[in-house]
């Protein structure tokens, strides 16, 4: 008894440098095949393998449908108030009487915040590589806005949605009561609809980072792989972009709230892994989301609407006109298109129901610019779920692997 518990309170034997090469070596194929089967995953895109990856984005919709069929089926009681809620509102709706018109009324507010909300979550969703839908809708929208204030002399447009095109009124104000402060007013609920969904595309990565540590299981995401790398780098990294997003994760971590408000109020292409921080360290919902949409929806937002407005002056465009036309050689022809281009909107403004001269190469030149990035942000989508796909057959290979 005596030798056993001699024996037994003696310490346990050290891990000598065998056992620490075995680890070594098994982390090193760990990493080895980690990396083959990125690699694997990342050539699964359509102008290289096209057949199997439209196969495999097929398969991968139909597990989505299946996994939200089975989430909405837990929450069928959430679903059948919204049912109930959209059956009654439907009956409203169809039912003649005088509440017609406060019902049209906020359908259509409804409609237009529901649209730009939805520009909003387009351009946020995908960890900055969505659809730029500020460059291709708000941005326009709000340049718009500037050149028909400044144009007419007044702010009194119909109210949104605008239609097709926006007309000057016909008892037109004076140039000079137009204010910066006038059209950031006009423009402010679609800009503050746009800046709420792009918080609300912060959401998906939050919500699963935050599952994964509670869980302690690996998420199905690259860029929490990205992030936990990011993590275990910490120390040694030298490059500007890594230790710059190192910073923003400190930051957001140690400050809170102010922390990510400080980071969400700025144009700031470092704030993609914000939602992964904040859910991997278990930021609480409302810190992490009412700092981010306070940040994107309010403050950004206004200091977006004030660079577009005072880029699209009247005084500024024309100055940007003429100093186009003052490059050497060139400049005169890139000066025709431009001023003939807001020479014809100028008419547009004038002319309700009638169109100007014929289309410019500079307006079909934006719409094929549109047509392109909205198809490559299709196309970034199915392979996107193509990969997703082949990660689930990977991590099945290996845990039948495993139990051999």
């Amino acid at each position: 008894m005596a030798a056993n518990g001699a024996s037994c309170e003696q310490p346990q034997k050290r891990a000598g440098p065998k056992d620490k090469q075995n680890g070594k070596s098994t982390d090193l194929l760990l990493r080895d095949r980690r990396q083959k089967d990125k690699e694997e995953r990342l050539s699964l895109v359509l102008w290289r393998r096209p057949v199997v990856t439209l196969h495999y984005f097929l398969l991968e919709t139909l597990v989505k449908l299946k996994e939200w069929t089975f989430e909405l089926w837990h929450r069928r009681g959430t679903v059948f108030v919204f049912l109930l809620l959209c059956f009654l509102f439907s009956i409203t709706y169809s039912t003649d009487g005088s509440h017609q018109t406060y019902v049209q009324y906020l359908e259509k507010k409804f409609l237009w915040c529901a649209y730009w909300v939805g520009l909003g979550i387009l351009s946020s969703v995908g960890l900055g590589t969505g659809l730029h839908t500020f460059l291709l809708y708000l941005g326009p929208h709000i340049a718009s806005v500037t050149l028909a204030a400044y144009e007419c002399g007044s702010i009194d447009f119909p109210e949104p949605p605008y239609p097709d095109q926006i007309i000057c009124p016909k008892d037109g104000g004076l140039e000079d009561s137009i204010s910066i402060f006038s059209i950031m007013s006009k423009v402010r609920l679609e800009a503050c609809m746009w800046g709420a969904g792009t918080a609300i595309g912060e959401l998906p990565p939050y919500f699963m980072a935050r599952a994964a540590r509670q869980s302690g299981t690996d998420p199905d995401d690259e860029d929490y792989e990205e992030f936990e790398e990011m993590l275990e780098q910490a120390e040694g990294a030298q490059d500007f972009v890594t230790r710059a997003k190192l910073g923003v994760q400190h930051m957001v971590q140690k400050v809170g709230f102010f922390g990510i408000l400080a980071c969400a109020s700025i144009p700031n292409p470092l704030f993609d892994l914000a939602g992964i921080t904040c859910g991997h360290f278990l930021v609480p919902f409302w810190t992490f989301f009412g700092a981010t949409l306070i940040g994107k929806a309010i403050i950004k937002m206004h200091i977006q609407k004030l660079f577009v407005i005072i880029t699209f002056s009247k005084h500024i465009v024309e100055q940007m006109v003429s100093l186009i036309g003052s490059v050497p050689t060139i400049g005169p022809s890139l000066q025709k298109p431009f001023s003939q281009y807001l020479e014809a909107q100028k008419n547009k403004l004038h002319h309700a129901g009638k169109s100007g001269p014929d289309e410019n190469w500079l307006s079909w030149v934006f719409e094929k610019v549109v047509l392109v990035m909205v198809c490559y942000f299709v196309i970034s989508i199915i392979n996107s779920m193509a990969q997703s796909y082949a990660k689930r057959l990977q991590q099945l290979r290996h845990s039948e692997e495993k139990s051999k």
